[in-house]
Protein backbone atom coordinates (compact mmCIF):
# COMPACT_ATOMS: atom_id res chain seq x y z
CA UNK A 1 0.00 0.00 0.00
CA UNK A 2 1.42 3.52 -0.39
CA UNK A 3 1.87 5.49 2.60
CA UNK A 4 2.77 9.47 3.02
CA UNK A 5 5.55 9.70 5.75
CA UNK A 6 8.20 12.38 6.99
CA UNK A 7 11.59 11.17 6.35
CA UNK A 8 14.82 13.61 6.32
CA UNK A 9 15.68 15.46 2.89
CA UNK A 10 18.17 14.83 1.13
CA UNK A 11 21.30 16.93 2.00
CA UNK A 12 20.31 18.10 5.56
CA UNK A 13 23.05 17.74 7.66
CA UNK A 14 23.68 18.10 11.33
CA UNK A 15 25.64 19.42 14.35
CA UNK A 16 26.44 18.48 17.69
CA UNK A 17 24.41 21.46 19.94
CA UNK A 18 26.90 23.33 21.51
CA UNK A 19 24.43 24.83 24.28
CA UNK A 20 24.12 21.01 25.65
CA UNK A 21 27.22 19.28 24.17
CA UNK A 22 24.82 16.75 22.92
CA UNK A 23 22.83 15.41 26.25
CA UNK A 24 19.61 16.98 25.02
CA UNK A 25 19.24 18.65 28.64
CA UNK A 26 21.13 21.81 30.48
CA UNK A 27 21.35 21.98 34.50
CA UNK A 28 20.24 24.86 36.36
CA UNK A 29 21.82 25.46 39.72
CA UNK A 30 19.55 27.83 42.06
CA UNK A 31 20.76 28.77 45.17
CA UNK A 32 18.14 28.25 47.91
CA UNK A 33 17.52 28.46 51.59
CA UNK A 34 18.75 24.75 51.63
CA UNK A 35 21.63 24.81 49.54
CA UNK A 36 21.95 24.54 45.70
CA UNK A 37 19.89 22.43 44.13
CA UNK A 38 20.24 21.31 40.94
CA UNK A 39 17.66 20.24 38.53
CA UNK A 40 17.96 18.83 34.37
CA UNK A 41 15.61 20.87 31.99
CA UNK A 42 15.30 20.18 28.42
CA UNK A 43 17.62 22.39 26.30
CA UNK A 44 15.88 25.09 25.17
CA UNK A 45 18.23 25.24 21.50
CA UNK A 46 17.93 21.85 20.42
CA UNK A 47 14.68 20.67 22.15
CA UNK A 48 16.33 17.67 23.33
CA UNK A 49 17.38 16.13 20.88
CA UNK A 50 21.05 16.81 21.39
CA UNK A 51 21.60 17.93 17.67
CA UNK A 52 20.70 20.76 15.70
CA UNK A 53 20.31 21.69 11.92
CA UNK A 54 23.73 22.64 9.66
CA UNK A 55 22.39 22.90 6.33
CA UNK A 56 18.96 22.16 5.24
CA UNK A 57 17.86 22.20 1.67
CA UNK A 58 14.82 24.17 0.17
CA UNK A 59 11.69 22.36 0.96
CA UNK A 60 12.30 20.47 3.56
CA UNK A 61 10.65 21.82 7.01
CA UNK A 62 12.18 23.88 10.09
CA UNK A 63 13.72 19.79 11.39
CA UNK A 64 15.02 19.35 7.45
CA UNK A 65 12.22 17.01 6.98
CA UNK A 66 10.08 16.21 3.78
CA UNK A 67 6.66 14.73 2.92
CA UNK A 68 7.58 11.55 0.78
CA UNK A 69 5.06 8.60 -0.83
CA UNK A 70 6.62 5.40 -0.05
CA UNK A 71 5.16 1.69 -1.25
CA UNK A 72 5.11 -0.42 1.80
CA UNK A 73 4.31 -4.19 2.24
CA UNK A 74 1.91 -5.19 5.15
CA UNK A 75 1.02 -8.65 6.13
CA UNK A 76 -2.51 -8.74 6.43
CA UNK A 77 -3.06 -12.32 8.82
CA UNK A 78 -5.92 -14.51 7.52
CA UNK A 79 -8.95 -14.11 9.41
CA UNK A 80 -8.47 -10.54 11.21
CA UNK A 81 -10.73 -8.85 12.14
CA UNK A 82 -12.73 -5.15 11.68
CA UNK A 83 -10.81 -2.47 14.24
CA UNK A 84 -7.76 -5.03 14.68
CA UNK A 85 -4.67 -3.08 14.47
CA UNK A 86 -1.32 -3.73 12.95
CA UNK A 87 2.14 -2.49 13.00
CA UNK A 88 4.71 -2.32 10.61
CA UNK A 89 7.95 -1.27 12.41
CA UNK A 90 10.33 1.34 11.38
CA UNK A 91 7.30 2.75 8.37
CA UNK A 92 6.26 5.62 10.07
CA UNK A 93 7.80 8.80 9.90
CA UNK A 94 11.36 9.32 10.77
CA UNK A 95 13.09 11.66 13.64
CA UNK A 96 15.55 14.29 12.82
CA UNK A 97 18.58 13.84 13.69
CA UNK A 98 21.90 11.46 12.63
CA UNK A 99 21.00 8.53 14.68
CA UNK A 100 17.48 9.01 15.39
CA UNK A 101 14.85 5.66 15.07
CA UNK A 102 12.05 6.16 12.22
CA UNK A 103 8.51 5.40 14.53
CA UNK A 104 6.16 2.40 13.35
CA UNK A 105 3.69 2.76 10.96
CA UNK A 106 -0.30 1.36 12.75
CA UNK A 107 -2.64 -0.04 10.06
CA UNK A 108 -6.47 -0.29 11.22
CA UNK A 109 -8.22 -3.34 9.82
CA UNK A 110 -11.52 -2.33 8.18
CA UNK A 111 -13.66 -4.13 6.52
CA UNK A 112 -15.90 -3.96 3.56
CA UNK A 113 -19.09 -5.71 3.06
CA UNK A 114 -18.94 -8.66 0.91
CA UNK A 115 -22.24 -8.43 -2.15
CA UNK A 116 -23.08 -12.27 -0.60
CA UNK A 117 -21.37 -13.37 2.10
CA UNK A 118 -21.74 -12.64 5.32
CA UNK A 119 -19.56 -12.71 8.31
CA UNK A 120 -20.08 -13.69 11.61
CA UNK A 121 -17.02 -14.26 13.51
CA UNK A 122 -14.84 -17.18 12.03
CA UNK A 123 -18.53 -18.20 10.52
CA UNK A 124 -19.50 -17.09 7.09
CA UNK A 125 -23.36 -17.36 5.88
CA UNK A 126 -24.70 -17.63 2.28
CA UNK A 127 -28.30 -16.93 1.14
CA UNK A 128 -29.03 -19.95 -1.71
CA UNK A 129 -32.03 -19.53 -3.37
CA UNK A 130 -33.91 -22.38 -5.02
CA UNK A 131 -37.24 -22.56 -6.63
CA UNK A 132 -40.46 -24.65 -6.14
CA UNK A 133 -39.55 -27.54 -8.09
CA UNK A 134 -36.22 -28.06 -7.16
CA UNK A 135 -36.91 -28.18 -3.82
CA UNK A 136 -39.89 -30.47 -4.27
CA UNK A 137 -37.72 -32.73 -6.51
CA UNK A 138 -34.09 -32.37 -5.28
CA UNK A 139 -31.07 -30.66 -7.03
CA UNK A 140 -27.23 -30.76 -6.99
CA UNK A 141 -25.78 -27.07 -6.65
CA UNK A 142 -22.62 -25.57 -7.00
CA UNK A 143 -21.43 -23.14 -4.28
CA UNK A 144 -18.42 -20.76 -4.18
CA UNK A 145 -16.60 -21.30 -0.80
CA UNK A 146 -13.91 -19.14 0.40
CA UNK A 147 -11.77 -21.63 -0.57
CA UNK A 148 -13.58 -22.82 -4.06
CA UNK A 149 -16.29 -24.43 -5.60
CA UNK A 150 -18.38 -26.88 -3.94
CA UNK A 151 -21.16 -29.10 -5.06
CA UNK A 152 -23.68 -30.12 -2.14
CA UNK A 153 -27.04 -31.87 -2.47
CA UNK A 154 -30.53 -30.87 -1.80
CA UNK A 155 -32.74 -33.53 -0.68
CA UNK A 156 -36.16 -33.26 -2.25
CA UNK A 157 -38.32 -32.39 -0.27
CA UNK A 158 -36.44 -29.75 1.55
CA UNK A 159 -38.07 -26.79 3.32
CA UNK A 160 -37.11 -22.99 3.29
CA UNK A 161 -35.09 -21.95 6.10
CA UNK A 162 -32.46 -24.77 6.19
CA UNK A 163 -29.28 -24.79 6.84
CA UNK A 164 -26.36 -26.94 5.68
CA UNK A 165 -23.47 -26.45 7.05
CA UNK A 166 -20.10 -27.27 5.77
CA UNK A 167 -17.23 -27.76 8.28
CA UNK A 168 -14.19 -26.02 8.22
CA UNK A 169 -15.15 -23.63 5.09
CA UNK A 170 -15.27 -20.89 6.98
CA UNK A 171 -12.49 -18.21 8.23
CA UNK A 172 -9.54 -19.37 10.56
CA UNK A 173 -9.42 -18.00 14.21
CA UNK A 174 -6.49 -15.15 14.19
CA UNK A 175 -5.92 -16.82 17.78
CA UNK A 176 -5.65 -19.53 16.05
CA UNK A 177 -8.37 -21.71 17.46
CA UNK A 178 -9.37 -23.78 14.34
CA UNK A 179 -11.37 -22.43 11.29
CA UNK A 180 -14.98 -21.51 11.56
CA UNK A 181 -18.04 -23.15 8.90
CA UNK A 182 -20.05 -21.83 5.73
CA UNK A 183 -23.36 -21.78 6.72
CA UNK A 184 -25.37 -22.22 3.54
CA UNK A 185 -29.41 -21.19 4.14
CA UNK A 186 -31.71 -22.67 1.50
CA UNK A 187 -34.29 -20.24 0.20
CA UNK A 188 -37.28 -21.63 -1.91
CA UNK A 189 -38.18 -19.01 -4.08
CA UNK A 190 -42.15 -18.54 -4.48
CA UNK A 191 -43.28 -18.04 -8.38
CA UNK A 192 -45.00 -14.73 -7.62
CA UNK A 193 -46.81 -14.96 -11.20
CA UNK A 194 -48.61 -18.10 -12.71
CA UNK A 195 -49.86 -18.80 -16.11
CA UNK A 196 -53.50 -20.30 -16.25
CA UNK A 197 -52.05 -23.69 -16.76
CA UNK A 198 -49.85 -23.58 -13.48
CA UNK A 199 -52.63 -21.49 -11.38
CA UNK A 200 -54.68 -24.30 -12.55
CA UNK A 201 -52.54 -27.23 -11.20
CA UNK A 202 -51.92 -25.22 -7.97
CA UNK A 203 -55.96 -24.94 -7.31
CA UNK A 204 -56.17 -28.76 -7.35
CA UNK A 205 -53.32 -29.38 -5.21
CA UNK A 206 -54.55 -27.10 -2.49
CA UNK A 207 -56.29 -29.70 -1.33
CA UNK A 208 -54.28 -32.50 -1.70
CA UNK A 209 -52.66 -34.36 1.35
CA UNK A 210 -49.15 -34.43 0.03
CA UNK A 211 -49.49 -30.22 -0.11
CA UNK A 212 -51.03 -29.86 3.44
CA UNK A 213 -48.54 -28.79 5.65
CA UNK A 214 -47.22 -31.70 8.20
CA UNK A 215 -43.82 -31.32 10.05
CA UNK A 216 -42.17 -33.75 11.54
CA UNK A 217 -40.35 -33.95 14.98
CA UNK A 218 -37.19 -33.62 13.36
CA UNK A 219 -38.34 -30.59 11.62
CA UNK A 220 -36.67 -27.91 13.65
CA UNK A 221 -38.36 -24.74 14.22
CA UNK A 222 -36.82 -21.35 13.35
CA UNK A 223 -36.02 -20.31 16.61
CA UNK A 224 -34.26 -24.13 17.07
CA UNK A 225 -32.48 -23.73 13.61
CA UNK A 226 -31.05 -20.27 15.13
CA UNK A 227 -29.89 -21.97 18.12
CA UNK A 228 -27.97 -24.41 15.95
CA UNK A 229 -26.50 -22.02 13.84
CA UNK A 230 -24.52 -19.92 17.18
CA UNK A 231 -23.84 -23.69 18.72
Amino acid sequence: MKVKRQVKADGVTYSTCSACNGQGSVMRVTNTILGRMQTATTCGTCQGAGETISSKPNGSDAQGLIVKEETVSINIPAGVTEGVQLKVGGKGNEAPGKNSISGDLLVLIEEVQHETLKREGTNVHFDLYINLSEAVLGVSKEVQTLTGKVKIKIESGTQSGKILRLKGKGLPSIERYGTGDFLIHINVWTPQELNKEQRQFFEKMKSDDNFTPSPKKSDKSFFEKVKDMFS
